[in-house]
C-alpha cells in the first residue's frame, strides 16, 4: 500500500506542477480530447472547462502534460458523488494521446458498455484505474499489450468476464493488481502459478472475492528473488490447505486469506518471515493451530493478527509477551483454553485484544508482567479495547482494569466472573462501552461510574447486584444511550422531580428493578429510547396519560409482569416493533396498535369484550399474538387468516365460543396455535391441514366434536397435538402413526373415541407424551408399544421447547401440557423435555400386559388403571427404575406382586388396588412407603401394609426371616422407618394442600404448582444424597 500511495503523490504532484507552467498542448491533442468530450455524458458538467475557446488543454480539468506540452495524465475519476458520474461511450480518440501514462476513469457510470479494446494500443500506459465504473462484458485481452503498466486497478467490476489469465503475462513491469470482485471462477486452477511467476516485479495482489477455487499447488512458483509484499485473496472458496511455501516468501509484509475456505494448519513458517506485519486469516472455520507452537515463535515485526472464526485451541504461552510491536490480536470463536498469561503487560503498543467466544478459564491475572517497559504509569498503555466475552472466566476482577487509562471499550459479559465490581473503573476517564452482563456479580454498584463522562453503553443486567440505585450513580453521564441494569436486585431512589442527565436512544432496560409502586416519572425525559424495559418493577399504579404520547415512537416496550391497572387507550397511539404488556391487570376491551406491530402480547390481564372484527386489516405484519388468560368472549374474527407473517397465535383460557375461522387455513406461516381451554363448539377445520409451518396445536379443553381431519397428516413438521377434553369421536386413525416422525406429544384424552389402539402409533419414533386416557377404546395393548424410541432413552436434556421466530426479542411460545402424573394434574412448562409418560387409562382395554412395556426404560409415569388387562406383572418391571408412579388399579391382574418393585426407589405413587393379586405382600425396601390404599381390593392379598395376615403368621408378627443383612443394618432400617415415616407424612400433605389452595385463590394454585414442578426436578439429586448418606457407616466396615 505504501508504493502505491507514492506512485499516485508523483502522478498528482507532475499534475499540479505542469498545469502551473505556461505550457501549451498540441492542437491534435486538444482535438483529439474534444471528441473524446463528445462522447461521454456529463450530468454535472465537469468538463466545461474543455472547449474551443481554451486553447491550451493542458489546463483543462482533469488533464496533465509534461514539460514539451504532451498530455500524459487524464484523471476522471468521480471523486464526488457516485451517481452523477461520468457516463456514455469511450471513443477511440484516446488513441491519439500517444505518451499517456495516466488514464484514471474509477467511480464513473459507464453502464452495459465493456472495456474498449484500444486500451491495448496505449503503449505507454503505466496507470489504469478502472475500479468501480460499472464497465461490463468480456475483458479484453490485448490490455496484456501494455508493457510498461504497473498499476492496474479493476476493483469492483462485478460484471466483467474473465476467462482465463494469459493475458496477464504481457503486463511484464506490473507492480500492483487489485481485481477486487471481479469473477475470476472461469480462470482454471494454474491462476497462482500464472500470476506469480510471469510478474517478477508484483508488489502488491489484491483478488479478494473472485469466486476462485483452488487447492493451492503444493509446489511452490515463486522465485527467490519474488517483490510480493501484499497478498490479498480474501472472501474465495480455495478448499486447500495453505502451502509451506507461501509462509517463505521473506518479502511479504500483509497476507490476507479470510474466508477463504481453508483447512488444516497454520503454517508455523509465518512467525519466522522477517518482514511481516499483518495476518489475516480469519472465518475459515476449519484451520487449525496450536496457541503454545504458534504465538512461541518470533514474530519480529508483526503489528495485525486476526486468526478469529477457527479452531485455534490450546493455551497462551508466556511468550506471546515477546510479541512487542502487536498492535491488535483477535482470537475470538475459536477454542483457545487455559488463562491468560500476565506477560500480556509487555504488550505496550497493544490496541486490540479480543478473545471472545473461547473457553479461557480461570482467573484474570492478578498482576501484569513487564509493565515497566511500557515507560508509562498504568499497564497496556495503547488499549483501547478488551472484549473477553463468553468464556468461563472466575474470580475477581482485577485492580488493573481500573489502570487502562485509554481503555473506550470493556467487554467481560457471559462469564462466571464474581465479588464486587471495582471503584477502580470509575477512573476509566475515557470509556464508552462498559458490559459486565451475565456474571455472578455480587455487592453494590460503585457510585464513581456516574462520574465516566463519555460512558455511552452500561450494562450490568444479569448478575446478582443488589442496593440502591442513586442520583449520584448517573451524574456525570450526558453521553449514556444504552442503559441496562436488569434481573438484579437494584431499587432506583430518585427523587419525584429527578430529571436525568442523560438522554438514552438506544435501550433503557430496567427489567425486575424496584421502580414502583408508582409509574416512574422521570421516564417522561426519555423520548427518544428506542427500547424501554420496565418489566417486573414492582410497578402497581395506572400508566400515565402522557407515556403514549410521549412514546408514540418506540421500537419495544416491555411492561410485563407488573400490577399496572386501567384502561388503555383505544385505539393506542403507539408506533412499536413489540409489545409485552402482559401479567397486569388491564381491563376493558381490547386496544388496536398501529399497523407496523409484529409482537403483541396481552395475556394474563383482565380484558374482556370480543376480539376486534378488523384486528387482521389493522394489525397486517403481525408474527406473535397473544391474548391468553383474559376474559374475551365472542366470536374468533375470521380476518385474523389475513395475518399472513403470523407465528404464533395463543388464545387459550378465555370464554371464545363458536366455531374455529376456516380462514385460520391461510396462515401458511403458523408455527404454534393454542385455542384450548375456550368454548369452541363444531368440527376441526379440514383446512388445519395446509398449515404446513405448523408445530404446535392446542385445541384440547373445548367442545370440538366430529373426527380427526385425515389433512392432519400432511402437518409434517408437528411436534405437539393436544385434542383433549372435547367430544371428538371414531376410530384413532392408522395414518397418525405414519406421518408425524417429530411428534413429542399426543394427547387425545377425554374423549369418545372407540375401538382398538393402532399398533402403527409406535412409528411415532419422537414420542414422548402418550396420553389416550378416559375414551373408549378396547381391545388388547399392541405389542409394538413397547417400542416407542422417544420413551425408551432414559437420558434426557432439560430445555425448554418452543415455537416461533427470534428477531432479537426473545419472545417465543413457551410449550405446556396439563398432565395428570402422580394421580394429579400439573401444567409442565420448564421440565417438560424431561416428562416421559404413557396413560391409557378409562377405557375398555383387555388382554395381558404386553411383555416389552419393560423397555421404555425412559417411562416416568405408566397409568393403565380402570380397564379389563388380566395376567400378571414380570419380575423385570424394576427394569423402569425412573418411574415416579405406577397405576395399574382396577384391572383384572392376577398372581404375585413382584418382589422387585421394591427397587424402584423414585416411585412416588403406587396404586395395585382392585385386581386379583394374591400373596404376601412384599412389604420391604422402598414399599413400605405405600399405604394400605395401594393394595385394597385384592382379595388374595395379605401382609402389611393390609390388616390381615398371611398364612403361618404368629399372631404378633409377620413371619419375616430376617437375612444376615438385615441384622448388620438394623440402624439403617432404623433411620429409613424414620425417613419413610415422613415420606408417608410429605405425600399426605402433598394431596391435602393442593386442595385447599385450589379451593381458596387460583393463582395461589398456579405458584404452588410452578414449585411442584421445581421439586420434581430436583428428586433425582435427593434420593442419590440419601442413598449416599446410608452407604456412609457400610463404608466403614469394609
Amino acid at each position: 500500500m505504501v508504493m502505491l500511495q507514492v506512485i499516485v503523490f508523483f502522478f498528482v504532484l507532475g499534475e499540479c506542477i505542469h498545469n502551473q507552467l505556461n505550457v501549451t498542448c498540441s492542437e491534435y491533442e486538444r482535438n483529439a480530447l474534444l471528441d473524446f468530450k463528445t462522447g461521454l455524458e456529463d450530468p454535472l458538467s465537469k468538463l466545461g472547462s474543455w472547449n474551443n475557446g481554451s486553447s491550451n488543454c493542458c489546463q483543462w480539468w482533469g488533464i496533465g502534460c509534461n514539460k514539451a506540452g504532451t498530455v500524459i495524465t487524464v484523471d476522471l475519476r468521480n471523486r464526488y458523488d457516485h451517481f452523477w458520474g461520468f457516463g456514455g461511450k469511450i471513443r477511440p480518440s484516446l488513441t491519439k494521446l500517444k505518451s499517456l501514462r495516466h488514464l484514471d476513469l474509477s467511480y464513473n457510470t459507464f453502464m452495459n458498455i465493456p472495456i474498449p479494446g484500444f486500451f491495448g494500443s496505449l503503449k505507454h500506459l503505466r496507470y489504469l484505474n478502472l475500479s468501480y465504473a460499472r464497465f461490463s462484458g468480456w475483458f479484453p485481452s490485448n490490455i496484456g499489450n501494455l508493457s510498461r503498466l504497473e498499476y492496474l486497478d479493476l476493483e469492483a467490476l462485478e460484471l466483467l468476464y474473465v476467462d482465463n489469465l494469459e493475458w496477464i503475462t504481457g503486463l511484464v513491469s506490473l507492480k500492483h493488481l487489485k481485481m477486487d470482485g471481479v469473477d475470476l471462477s472461469m480462470v482454471g486452477l494454474d491462476w497462482f502459478g500464472i500470476i506469480l511467476n510471469k510478474l517478477p516485479s508484483l508488489a502488491e495482489l489484491h483478488l479478494s472475492s473472485c469466486s476462485l477455487k483452488g487447492p493451492f499447488p503444493s509446489v511452490s512458483f515463486v522465485n527467490s528473488t519474488t517483490s510480493l509484499a501484499v497478498l490479498d485473496l480474501s472472501f474465495n472458496n480455495f478448499n486447500s490447505k495453505i502451502p509451506d511455501w507461501l509462509a517463505n516468501i521473506s518479502s511479504l509484509l500483509s497476507v490476507d486469506i479470510s474466508d477463504g475456505g481453508l483447512h488444516g494448519r497454520i503454517p508455523l513458517g509465518f512467525a519466522e518471515l522477517p518482514n511481516l506485519q499483518t495476518l489475516r486469516l480469519r472465518t475459515n472455520y476449519n484451520l487449525n493451530a496450536s496457541c503454545f507452537e504458534i504465538f512461541r515463535g518470533r514474530w519480529k515485526s508483526i503489528k495485525f493478527v486476526d486468526l478469529s472464526n477457527n479452531k485455534v485451541q490450546g493455551r497462551l504461552p508466556t511468550s506471546i509477551g515477546n510479541m512487542t510491536s502487536l498492535t491488535y490480536l483477535d482470537l475470538s470463536k475459536n477454542n483457545v483454553q487455559g488463562r491468560i498469561p500476565g506477560s500480556i503487560g509487555k504488550l505496550c503498543n497493544l490496541n486490540w485484544l479480543d478473545m471472545s467466544y473461547n473457553k479461557l478459564n480461570g482467573t484474570l491475572p492478578e498482576l501484569l508482567e513487564g509493565t515497566h517497559s511500557c515507560h508509562s504509569e498504568s499497564p497496556l498503555p495503547s488499549l483501547e479495547y478488551l472484549h473477553l466475552k463468553n468464556n468461563e472466566l472466575v474470580g475477581l476482577l482485577p485492580q488493573w482494569l481500573g489502570q487502562l487509562r485509554n481503555l473506550v471499550k470493556l467487554i467481560l459479559n457471559k462469564n462466571l466472573l464474581n465479588g464486587p465490581i471495582p471503584k477502580s473503573l470509575g477512573s476509566l476517564q475515557n470509556i464508552t462501552h462498559l458490559d459486565l452482563s451475565k456474571n455472578r456479580l455480587n455487592g453494590t454498584l460503585p457510585e464513581n461510574l456516574g462520574k465516566l463522562s463519555e460512558l455511552s453503553f452500561l450494562d450490568v443486567s444479569f448478575n446478582q447486584l443488589t442496593g440502591n440505585i442513586t442520583e449520584t450513580h448517573f451524574l456525570k453521564l450526558h453521553k449514556l444511550d444504552n442503559l441496562r441494569l436488569s434481573s438484579n436486585f437494584f431499587t432506583l431512589t430518585v427523587s419525584s422531580n429527578w430529571t436525568p442527565p442523560f438522554h438514552v436512544r438506544k435501550g433503557l432496560v430496567l427489567g425486575s428493578c424496584h421502580l414502583g409502586p408508582s409509574f416512574p416519572n422521570w421516564v417522561r425525559s426519555q423520548d427518544k429510547v428506542q427500547v424501554l424495559d420496565f418489566s417486573n418493577a414492582s410497578i402497581s399504579s395506572s400508566i400515565p396519560d402522557w407515556f403514549w404520547e410521549t412514546f408514540s415512537n418506540i421500537f419495544l416496550l416491555n411492561i410485563s409482569f407488573n400490577q399496572l391497572k386501567g384502561q388503555l387507550p383505544n385505539p393506542l397511539k403507539i408506533a412499536p416493533y413489540f409489545v409485552d404488556l402482559s401479567s397486569n391487570q388491564f381491563e376493558g376491551p381490547i386496544p388496536l396498535l398501529n399497523a407496523e406491530i409484529q409482537y403483541l402480547d396481552l395475556s394474563n390481564n383482565k380484558f374482556s369484550g370480543p376480539i376486534p372484527k378488523n384486528i387482521g386489516e389493522s394489525l397486517p405484519y403481525l408474527q406473535f399474538l397473544s391474548l391468553s388468560t383474559n376474559r374475551i368472549d365472542g366470536l374468533i374474527p375470521n380476518s385474523i387468516g389475513n395475518i399472513q407473517y403470523l407465528n404464533v397465535l395463543d388464545l387459550s383460557s378465555n370464554n371464545i365460543i363458536g366455531n374455529i375461522p376456516l380462514s385460520f387455513g391461510k396462515l401458511s406461516s403458523l408455527n404454534a396455535l393454542d385455542l384450548s381451554k375456550n368454548n369452541l363448539s363444531g368440527t376441526i377445520p379440514k383446512l388445519f391441514g395446509q398449515l404446513s409451518a405448523l408445530q404446535t396445536l392446542h385445541l384440547g379443553d373445548n367442545k370440538l366434536s366430529g373426527n380427526i381431519p385425515s389433512s392432519f397428516q400432511n402437518l409434517l413438521s408437528l411436534e405437539t397435538l393436544d385434542l383433549g377434553n372435547n367430544r371428538l369421536a371414531g376410530n384413532i386413525p392408522h395414518w397418525l402413526g405414519k406421518s408425524w416422525k417429530n411428534l413429542r406429544i399426543l394427547k387425545l384424552r377425554s374423549n369418545a373415541f372407540l375401538g382398538e389402539l393402532p399398533s402403527v402409533l409406535s412409528n411415532l419414533s419422537s414420542l414422548q407424551v402418550l396420553d389416550l386416557a378416559d375414551n373408549g377404546l378396547n381391545g388388547s395393548i399392541p405389542a409394538s408399544f413397547g417400542y416407542f424410541r422417544g420413551m425408551i432413552h432414559v437420558e434426557r436434556e432439560k430445555f425448554l421447547i418452543s415455537y416461533g421466530i427470534d428477531n432479537g426479542t426473545r419472545k417465543f411460545y413457551e410449550e405446556n401440557m396439563d398432565l395428570i402424573v402422580s394421580g394429579r394434574e400439573l401444567k409442565y412448562t420448564k421440565i417438560l423435555s424431561l416428562v416421559v409418560t404413557l396413560d391409557l387409562s378409562s377405557n375398555n382395554l383387555s388382554g395381558v400386559l404386553p411383555s416389552n412395556l419393560t423397555n421404555l426404560l425412559g417411562l416416568v409415569n405408566l397409568n393403565l388403571s380402570n380397564n379389563h388387562i388380566n395376567g400378571s406383572v414380570r419380575e423385570d418391571i424394576s427394569k423402569l427404575r425412573h418411574l415416579l408412579s405406577l397405576d395399574l388399579s382396577n384391572n383384572r391382574l392376577s398372581g404375585t406382586i413382584p418382589n422387585s418393585l421394591s427397587s424402584l426407589s423414585f416411585l412416588g405413587r403406587l396404586n395395585l388396588s382392585n385386581n386379583d393379586f394374591s400373596g404376601k405382600i412384599p412389604y420391604n425396601g422402598h414399599m413400605t412407603t405405600f399405604e394400605a390404599s395401594s393394595f385394597v381390593g385384592n382379595q388374595g392379598l395379605c401382609g402389611e401394609p393390609l390388616n390381615v395376615k398371611c398364612p403361618g403368621d404368629n399372631g404378633t408378627d409377620f413371619d419375616k426371616q430376617p437375612t444376615p443383612k438385615d441384622h448388620n443394618n438394623d440402624d439403617d432400617n432404623f433411620i429409613d422407618k424414620w425417613f419413610y415415616l415422613s415420606v408417608g407424612l410429605g405425600f399426605a400433605a402433598g394431596l391435602l394442600v393442593p386442595f385447599f389452595i385450589m379451593a381458596m385463590k387460583k393463582s395461589w394454585s398456579e405458584t404452588y404448582f410452578g414449585f411442584v414442578e421445581i421439586v420434581v426436578e430436583r428428586i433425582p439429586f435427593f434420593e442419590r444424597r440419601m442413598r449416599t448418606k446410608r452407604q456412609w457407616p457400610r463404608g466403614l466396615h469394609h
